[in-house]
């Protein structure tokens, strides 16, 4: 037995234990319903810990992460569904399906053409699921940039996309002007969804340009934090707070922060 697959054993043993009849009292009251948050919670400290490119931090934060997927498992096989021997074995089993490039025959050379087989495979199995529409395949509960990522997705590789980038940035300016005009008149019904029209065809350029959107704002985001607690540490220097400083005096920290 190697050590990797010990130590996957003896975790699994510690979950039995936390969740069996004398374990924790938190860990037992648990349902895939509560557990949502803390799924999603660990989920994005992954991605946190990967901007940081700390292997320590990274491998902190995949360990949180598995264990969430060790919980869902153990929750499952308390109901007798399923255990997670069924999720290995269905992973594995996809894994092989979703390669016969590598595990069978035929020969795929670039990363383009193991995306493009890869969605191949994905259709043939959905003929056999319940989904009469190829975006039922997109998670519901995605936060919403990352959705309308991958509906966009979905629509071009069948054809529903425009042919150029001009044609996206003429469709741009068409919803720029209609929430210019729905602000300008004061019609609070049309602001929110002509917004929404703009990011969504924001994400559509995006992807002419193979640029992950989700990425793209969460490194804008962590930008903006850091710039902001420059200001706030140069403030702070001053002896003064934020609503004691003025505009202009907070944009010319942030100027000498984008120079950092």
């Amino acid at each position: 037995m190697s050590d990797a697959t010990e130590s996957f054993r003896k975790l699994i043993e510690i979950v039995d234990t936390l969740m069996g009849e004398n374990g924790c009292p938190w860990d037992n009251v648990q349902t895939r319903e509560s557990l949502k948050p803390y799924l999603v919670e660990e989920t994005y400290e992954v991605l946190e810990a990967l901007d940081t490119n700390d292997p320590d931090q990274i491998k902190d934060e995949l360990g949180d992460l598995l264990y969430q997927i060790l919980f869902h498992s153990k929750i499952s096989s308390k109901s007798n569904e399923f255990d997670i021997k069924d999720v290995l074995d269905n992973l594995k089993e996809k894994m092989v399906r979703r390669h016969p490039h590598v595990f069978k025959e035929g020969q795929i050379n670039t990363p383009d053409q193991v995306i493009e087989r890869w969605e191949e495979i994905k259709k043939e199995e959905k003929t056999h699921s319940n989904h009469p529409s190829i975006l039922d395949s997109v998670p519901k509960q995605l936060p919403s940039l990352l959705k309308a990522q991958k509906l966009q997705k979905k629509a071009a590789k069948e054809g529903f996309d425009w042919d150029e980038i001009s044609d996206v940035f003429d469709k741009l300016d068409e919803e720029i002007a209609e929430f210019k005009s729905a602000v300008l008149e004061g019609k609070d019904t049309d602001i929110q969804s002509e917004l929404g029209d703009i990011l969504f065809v924001l994400v559509n350029i995006a992807k002419f340009k193979k640029i992950d959107a989700e990425e793209a704002l969460r490194s804008t985001n962590n930008k903006f934090i850091k710039r902001f607690q420059h200001i706030e540490q140069e403030v702070a220097k001053q002896g003064k707070t934020l609503k004691e400083t003025s505009l202009e005096d907070m944009e010319h920290h942030w100027q000498n922060a984008k120079k950092q």
